[in-house]
This record gives C-alpha cells, sequence and structure tokens, in this order.
C-alpha cells in the first residue's frame, strides 16, 4: 500500500549515487540536472515503494563538488584561502561575530598578500633585482640577459606583468566559481527569519553579492601590493617627491581596503546599503589609476642601481606581513577565550572555542609553506642549485641571492611544527588507547554476552572498530599544539628585523658552537626542502584522487566539508556547493508539501543538508514535515567545532519547527556519526527530559558476533554505511511516517 508520504534522502560527503541510496537498479531524474538532480525508482522495474509504502525519492548532489584531476589540483592549491573562510564559521556560540568575522576577514587579506609577495619574490626581487644584476646569474640564460639592458624601472614594469597576471587568475578563478553555485536563485522571505548569522536567516545562502565585493576588495588590495613593493624600491633610491607622494597614497588605499573588510555591512548585506556604487567602483578606478601612475613614474629616467643585494623594503614587507598574522591569530584567541568566560561547562565549545584560530592558523600556516617554498625553488634555479642562505656561500660563478630570512624561519617553523604535531598524534592516539578499549570492551560486555568460543575472535574485532571509531575524538590537544607552534613559528620572524636568522640565532645562544650552528643549518635546509615535498605532495594527492577510491574519498571529505559554508571570509576560497544544494533542497520540500508529506532523510554530512534545509522552510510547510538522521556528526563534530550554527540551540529550534518528529540513528562503531541529544541505550531512561530524549536511537552493531543458522558468515559491522538497509531503519520510517499522518 502506497502512503501519502515521501521519503527523500540526502547523501553525505564524497556520496554514493541514487541507484545505491534508493537500493534500486534502475532510477529516473524527476527534477534538478545531471549536477544536483531528484530521482526516483524507475516504474516497471521491480518495487519502487520503501518501508512502509512510502514513496522514495534521492537527491544526489555528488556532482556539485567532483571534478576533473586538474580541477582538483587547482582547488588543493587553494587550501590555505579555504581554511581562513572555515575559520570565522567556528567561532564560539556565545556574541562577537561580528568581531570574529572581521578579524578572519583580516586574516584572509594577508593570505592573499603573502601570496602576491610570493610572486613579487620571484620575479621582481629574485630575477628583476638580484639576478639580472649579476653576469654570472644571466650566463646562458638568453631568456633573462635580454632584461639587464634595461634600467631597473621599466625592468620592474616588464616583470611586474607576470604577478599581475598571477592576481587576475586569481580574479578569474574567483568570478567563474561564483558563477557555479552563488547565483542560484535563492528564493527569499520563506523561513520568516529575518536576516542574520544564523542558519534560518533569509539570504544566509546566497553569497553573490557578498562574495562580488570581496573578490574586488581582495584584488585591489593584491595589487595595491604590487604598486607598494615597486614603489618602495624605486623611492629608497632617489626619494623622489612624486615617488613619496604616490606611495604615501597607496599606502592610505591599502589601509582602505582594510577597513572596508571590517564593516558590518558585509556580514548582512542583503540589508545592509549596497557597496558597489558608492565604495567598489570608486575602489576599481583607484586601483587602475594608482597602478598606471605606479608604472609611468617607475619608467622615469633615474640613477642606475648598483648591483647587488636585495630589493629594498621587500623582506621588511614580507616581515611585517608575517607578524600581522601573528596578531590577527592571537586577537582571535583572545576574542574566543573572552567569549567562552562565566559559560558553564555544558555550553562551553570545543577546546574552549579556539576553532577560529586554530583554523586560521592552519591557513596562515599553509600559505607560509606554499610561498615560502615557491621563492626558495625558483632561488635554487637561479644560483643552480646552492641552497640560498648566509651559511652557504654561494659557489664560484653562482649569484649571490637573498631571499627573506622571514622564509627561512617559514621553512625551519612547517618542518618543526610537522614534526612535532606527529609526535604529539601518535603519542595522543596511544595514550587513549587503554580508555578507548575499556569503553569498548563494556559496550561489547552488554551488546554480546554469553559469546560462544567460536565467536571470540569476532568480539574482538568488534571491540577494536568501536575503540577506533571513538580516536576521532582525542585529537583537540593535538590541534591546540598546532596552534601553538604556528604562532610561535610565525613570531619568530620578528628576528629578522635585526636580520637574524636560524643559524645567528643559534650562534648566538650557543657561543658559535660549530656542532650547534650545523645542525640549524641542516635542519633550516631539510625545512626549505619539505615545504617543496608538501607542495609535490599535494599534487600527487589531486592525481591521486581520481586512481584510489581510498585518496579519492579522504579528498572529497575534506572538500565537501570545506566548501560546506557560504565565502564571507575569503573569495578565492573553493566555492559554496550548499548556495545551491540547500535552497534547492528546500525548494523541493515546499513543493512536494503541497500535495504530500516528506519525512526528508539524511545520512551523515547529508544530514547537515537536511537540517539546514528545514530551518529555511516557511511555518506552513513544517507541519508536513518529519527529519530522519543517520550516521549524523551533527553533534558530534560539527555541534563541538561550530557550536553557533550546530549548537545544542539550533539543535533544539529544528525539532521545535518540526513538532520532534524526528528520529536520529547512530551506532557505537560509526566513527563519524553520533547521537544528538542522549546517547543512552535501548531501555535506559535517556539523558535529557522531554521530547528530545526520544530523537536518539542507538542501533547494535553489528546484530551478532556468531553465524545466523541461514548464513555462512557472521553479520558485518556497517559501521557509517549502509543504515537505510537494516530493518530498525524501516522501523523509523514507519514511526515518523504514521506521527505525519496523525499530524494531518
Amino acid at each position: 500500500m502506497t502512503r501519502d508520504v515521501v521519503e527523500l534522502r540526502v547523501h553525505g560527503v564524497a556520496g554514493v549515487r541514487a541507484e545505491a541510496l534508493l537500493d534500486h537498479p534502475v532510477v529516473v531524474r524527476v527534477a534538478g540536472d545531471p549536477s544536483a538532480g531528484f530521482y526516483r525508482p524507475r516504474p516497471g522495474f521491480g518495487v519502487t515503494t520503501g518501508p512502509a509504502g512510502v514513496t522514495i525519492e534521492a537527491y544526489q548532489w555528488r556532482n556539485l563538488t567532483v571534478g576533473t584531476v586538474a580541477r582538483t589540483v587547482v582547488l588543493l592549491f587553494l587550501l590555505p584561502f579555504m581554511f581562513s573562510n572555515l575559520a570565522a564559521w567556528m567561532r564560539p556560540p556565545a556574541g562577537g561575530g561580528g568581531i570574529v568575522k572581521a578579524l578572519c576577514r583580516l586574516l584572509g587579506a594577508t593570505i592573499t598578500i603573502m601570496f602576491v609577495l610570493a610572486a613579487i619574490g620571484v620575479f621582481l626581487d629574485l630575477i628583476g633585482w638580484q639576478c639580472v644584476t649579476f653576469r654570472p646569474c644571466t650566463a646562458g640564460r638568453g631568456y633573462l640577459g635580454w632584461l639587464a639592458e634595461l634600467p631597473v624601472g621599466p625592468r620592474l614594469v616588464v616583470l611586474a606583468v607576470l604577478p599581475a597576471a598571477f592576481i587576475r587568475l586569481l580574479w578569474w578563478i574567483g568570478s567563474r566559481s561564483a558563477r557555479a553555485y552563488e547565483q542560484f536563485q535563492a528564493p527569499y522571505g520563506t523561513s520568516g527569519a529575518p536576516p542574520g548569522d544564523r542558519l534560518d536567516a533569509d539570504g544566509f545562502w546566497h553569497g553573490e553579492v557578498l562574495v562580488g565585493w570581496l573578490r574586488s576588495i581582495h584584488v585591489a588590495i593584491a595589487y595595491f601590493t604590487l604598486d607598494l613593493t615597486v614603489l618602495v624600491a624605486l623611492t629608497a633610491r632617489d626619494r623622489s617627491v612624486l615617488g613619496v607622494a604616490l606611495l604615501a597614497a597607496t599606502v592610505l588605499l591599502l589601509a582602505a581596503c582594510l577597513v572596508l573588510l571590517c564593516l558590518p555591512a558585509l556580514n548582512a548585506p542583503h540589508t545592509g546599503p549596497d557597496l558597489t556604487r558608492p565604495v567598489i567602483r570608486p575602489l576599481r578606478v583607484a586601483v587602475a589609476a594608482v597602478t598606471v601612475l605606479t608604472a609611468a613614474y617607475a619608467v622615469l629616467p633615474r640613477v642606475p642601481v648598483p648591483a647587488g643585494g636585495a630589493m629594498p623594503g621587500f623582506a621588511l614587507t614580507v616581515n611585517a606581513v608575517i607578524l600581522g598574522q601573528a596578531a590577527l591569530l592571537l586577537a582571535l584567541a583572545a576574542v574566543a577565550i573572552w567569549q567562552q568566560r562565566g559559560a558553564p561547562p555544558a555550553a562551553r565549545a570545543f577546546f574552549r572555542g579556539l576553532g577560529a584560530p586554530v583554523f586560521g592558523a592552519i591557513s596562515a600556516g599553509l600559505s607560509a609553506t606554499f610561498t615560502a617554498g615557491i621563492v626558495y625553488r625558483a632561488a635554487d634555479v637561479l644560483d643552480r642549485g646552492a641552497i640560498p642562505g648566509p651559511e652557504h656561500p654561494p659557489p664560484p660563478g653562482a649569484p649571490p641571492l637573498d631571499p627573506p630570512l622571514a622564509y627561512r624561519w617559514d621553512a625551519l617553523g612547517a618542518l618543526v611544527t610537522v614534526l612535532l604535531v606527529t609526535v604529539v598524534g601518535l603519542y595522543v592516539s596511544r595514550f587513549s588507547r587503554a580508555r578507548r578499549e575499556r569503553l569498548a570492551a563494556r559496550i561489547c560486555e552488554e551488546d554480546f554476552p554469553d559469546v560462544p568460543p567460536e565467536a571470540v575472535s569476532r568480539l574482538r574485532v568488534v571491540c577494536r572498530t568501536i575503540s577506533r571509531s571513538r580516536l576521532a575524538e582525542q585529537f583537540s590537544p593535538l590541534l591546540i599544539v598546532y596552534f601553538v607552534l604556528a604562532f610561535l613559528s610565525l613570531a619568530f620572524t620578528a628576528l629578522d628585523l635585526a636580520e637574524i636568522g636560524p643559524t645567528q640565532l643559534v650562534q648566538e645562544l650557543g657561543g658559535h658552537r660549530r656542532p650547534f650552528v650545523g645542525i640549524a643549518a641542516y635542519l633550516t635546509d631539510a625545512g626549505t626542502f619539505s615545504i617543496g615535498f608538501i607542495v609535490f605532495g599535494l599534487v600527487m594527492i589531486g592525481v591521486l584522487a581520481y586512481v584510489s577510491p581510498d585518496v579519492r574519498r579522504a579528498a572529497g571529505v575534506l572538500w565537501d566539508l570545506g566548501s560546506f559554508f557560504p565565502r564571507t571570509t575569503h573569495p578565492f576560497a573553493p566555492p559554496c556547493y550548499a548556495e545551491r544544494a540547500v535552497p534547492e533542497l528546500a525548494r523541493r520540500v515546499s513543493a512536494l508539501c503541497r500535495e504530500q508529506k516528506v519525512l526528508l532523510s539524511g545520512h551523515s554530512h547529508g544530514a547537515a543538508l537536511a537540517a539546514a534545509a528545514i530551518l529555511q522552510l516557511p511555518p506552513e510547510t513544517l507541519r508536513r514535515v518529519a527529519l530522519l538522521t543517520y550516521g549524523s556528526p551533527l553533534r558530534r563534530l560539527y555541534g563541538h567545532l561550530m557550536p553557533a550554527y550546530f549548537g545544542d540551540d539550533a539543535m533544539r529550534e529544528i525539532g521545535e519547527r518540526i513538532g520532534w518528529r524526528w528520529r536520529n540513528l547512530w551506532r557505537n562503531t560509526d566513527p563519524v556519526g553520533g547521537g544528538i541529544f542522549s546517547t543512552h541505550r535501548p531501555g535506559d531512561p535517556p539523558a535529557v527530559s522531554g521530547p528530545a530524549g526520544q530523537v536518539d536511537v542507538r542501533l547494535r552493531d553489528p546484530r551478532s558476533v556468531t553465524i545466523p543458522p541461514l548464513d555462512t558468515v557472521p553479520p558485518p559491522i556497517e559501521a557509517h554505511w549502509p543504515y537505510h538497509t537494516d530493518p530498525r531503519y524501516a522501523a523509523a520510517v514507519a514511526e515518523l511516517a504514521d506521527s505525519l499522518d496523525q499530524a494531518g
């Protein structure tokens, strides 16, 4: 018997196809398109209904995040931008979200500047200022020799075309990705909630306007950075009034861009004034004018620059940006800790709400790694294989290249951070093993009492699986260690102001003892090579993602989670697929509810999409909607990492909106999913009172450790997938369908 209920299933990250989600061999798309579509079993090919006679439908959005090898490699290099965008969404649930977003936007601006400075360091500093003026460097390199015939100003203008092209590439990537999802026409005024910084806010999933503003501001910052480095280098020599005036104007405009990133209007662009005409368009004109004037000033006749030495002011600029990142991370940590003060222990966020500074540190660390690796690998090529640095005198005929000391601190910091974080991770894993094994043994004893001798080995496998499934929750100290090390790595670049590198510091502290100096030199050199291996490893991950299913699944999880939230911090981050998926899912549910009732069923990350869609539904639709989640990370992961958006208040809001027609299935063997309100065993009283205590339903996994009479092997350990083939899943669907019928 077919019921007047549609079970709409939503898959998770790196999701399965609609055929597997519906457990039907032949499906047909009934709405949407190949990128994200709604599918049903094709009539005439077997049973087309689900448990309790409900109509089954699947929302397959997996094609929104998959792509070619080239696209995956490009996205891997957008990791610093992605993590800087994620940082703003990791804030504590207390007030002050505007402060956190402003700090994260400033941190994102420094990351854009770091990438631009890397291009400037290669083309203008290493090639245009150091290599070209040294004849042995251009020997046998005709593609560089002709630059030596140009005066310094025109030479810098010619080479500045390449960093300008890089900036243009970033703009193109940002604008092209914006057309993919942000331009999806999300309905407005459907949720009944005012615009703001909540998942139920009107316009929350429509970031086209904001991303456009941020893209213009970041492009302006990038061009002003390029202009500034050229002007500093030239005015340091001639000190002309025209150059100093142009330099002052560039500094003021760059500062104005940073102030723009802190405007409250960027937090709710649909409610505030339109900044396009009064701010963004004049800013674009200013960028063009300053860049043209800088190029014109650079080609003016001036006294020749003596050969040797680095480009004036470049090392200081790099150092200032890195120290600015350290200051912003410290400010983020201070704000997070301040917002957590006075909160009861149950309401405190994961590791005291330090998600924003931790993810900001990851972003800053990756940007330092990428940029230092680019500059040092370019220096290796230009100086014909010699590692640049004061402890390595260049061989005869090699140019005395001098990259900023800050990059050497970055290289050493990257090596030390990776090594120490690895050691701490191994220690945490081993230290927590006994506690996890005791917990697993207790669960196994309660679930499988009186196990026969022939099933003991199977029981050990189950206990080991449960123990490993709790490993992810033990790594909060690891993130704190990473934040501290990343902050110290950035802060140590302050020694560059005194022209002190790692080896010079060891010389001062160790009294010029040769062994210690040698160790410092070797560690720093290893750091410069390690960052190159990191970059190479990212490329290989992108390639292997389309060869190895395990690598593809891991990369898919990273991108699906990293690009879930809108780009409110950095416009060059991977595009937010949820800006199409959530409004599209809400629109489909609203359309179905006009004639039927809808049971929204979300697996894993699909539970987050389903929850966000429910918060966007109009009140008149919610009375015809129920929710089934399984393998859900809503509380176990998202509620801890993003408490301001998936915390307890948000979960209770969802339950109240749908009249608590909600069941959440979870297993102890699942490494991702878990309970939302109460992790009690069936038959035990829930940990919370009221209807919230009835939401969570624990499923014993596996169903047995012995071989059933009609089988040849024991039941499998299903862990995170599948859920919909479990008979207890069918019982939950029938229960929720009955509750929808009773609600009318």
